[in-house]
């Protein structure tokens, strides 16, 4: 349900674009109807994105091993929003519905978990966007990002951010990549740099946010590393301060106000709570939630709180048999 916490106010403030302290306020309660988990049964999915589609009282996830996105009520129940033929596996997701723009975006790639739809020619060389109308499900677009960098050994188009204009941005965890799409569906590379590789088969860039400063900020799993992006100038990207701080595995990432991220680490079953005092050039560790064992790989939005997807994806790359059966979105308590 959507409720007056769930509203981010922006304010101009010197030309740079501010979520309000009124919204921050709001980030500690809870609204009585919301569940603590949502669980749901779907042998074998394996969902690595989500989103929480306000509108529509629902969770959006994606599918490693299907393809397919799903919704999922609070009673646990799944039903498909999307599926095309296209979708080998969805990755991250991105709901944009702002200045009427009504479309979810989701990341494709081929691990090679998807059996029905694997094939040579795409399996770890697939990167590409899906768009679709979040009111009818229908596709209205499909960008083929590994096209404008054939040459390069792999590609895994991972998680996406959009700016204030509508421009996405596509993380490429095989290749040092970030890419760049406009409104009108052009596709070009934002970011490309051999300092943003990782190992032959490590996955390298992964979450992505926009920061209403005007940059992004990037996980580095490999590395563990957070990447500050300016959008006026990509290549002067700088490393952010973690001194102190192990986040290994970090996966999906989630702004809460202007000067806090959450970060989903997990090959450490956490999400760490890191504010900021100087405009991200670094970052302090301000809370943590253990999860546990069941790999969490990223974050939704929901009436001013946030929930961790419990994505179960090492019993997937480990092939579990039987595979799992359920997933949880959990509510993040710190």
């Amino acid at each position: 349900m959507r409720s007056a916490s769930s509203l981010l106010l922006r304010l101009s403030l010197g030309g740079t674009l501010l979520l309000s302290a009124a919204a921050c306020d709001k980030d500690n309660d809870t609204d009585n109807d919301d569940p603590a988990q949502v669980t749901f049964t779907q042998a074998g999915l394996y969902p690595e994105g989500t989103q929480y589609d306000d509108d529509n009282d629902r969770f959006l996830v994606s599918s490693q091993t299907a393809g397919r996105i799903g919704q999922v009520a609070d009673d646990g129940t799944y039903r498909q929003f999307a599926d095309d033929e296209r979708l080998v596996s969805t990755i991250g997701l991105k709901l944009d519905q702002a200045s009427g723009r009504n479309r979810l975006l989701a990341a494709v790639s081929d691990p090679g978990y998807n059996t029905t739809r694997t094939t040579n020619d795409t399996r770890r060389k697939l990167a590409a966007v899906a768009i679709f109308d979040v009111t009818s499900g229908t596709r209205t677009g499909y960008v083929n990002l590994g096209s404008l960098r054939p040459a390069a050994a792999a590609h895994f188009a991972n998680d996406i951010a959009v700016d204030d204009a509508g421009n996405a941005y596509v993380t490429d965890s095989f290749a040092p990549i970030i890419y760049k799409i406009d409104l009108q569906g052009v596709a070009t590379v934002f970011l490309e740099n051999a300092a943003l590789a990782a190992p032959a088969g490590a996955f390298g860039l992964n979450g992505i946010v926009y920061h209403p400063g005007g940059y992004l900020i990037v996980a580095k799993s490999d590395e563990g590393a957070l990447i500050k992006v300016p959008l006026a100038n990509p290549s002067s990207f700088t490393k952010v301060t973690t001194t102190g701080l192990t986040l290994t595995g970090d996966d999906g990432l989630q702004l809460t106000d202007n000067n806090t991220l959450l970060v989903a680490c997990n090959a450490q079953g956490q999400v760490y709570r890191l504010s900021s005092t100087d405009n991200f050039a670094s970052v302090t560790q301000t809370g943590s939630f253990a999860t546990g064992a069941v790999y969490p790989t990223t974050l939704a939005r929901r009436d001013g709180q946030s929930y961790v997807l419990y994505s179960y994806l090492n019993a997937l790359q480990q092939m579990q048999n039987p595979p799992v059966e359920k997933f949880s979105l959990t509510r993040v308590a710190f």
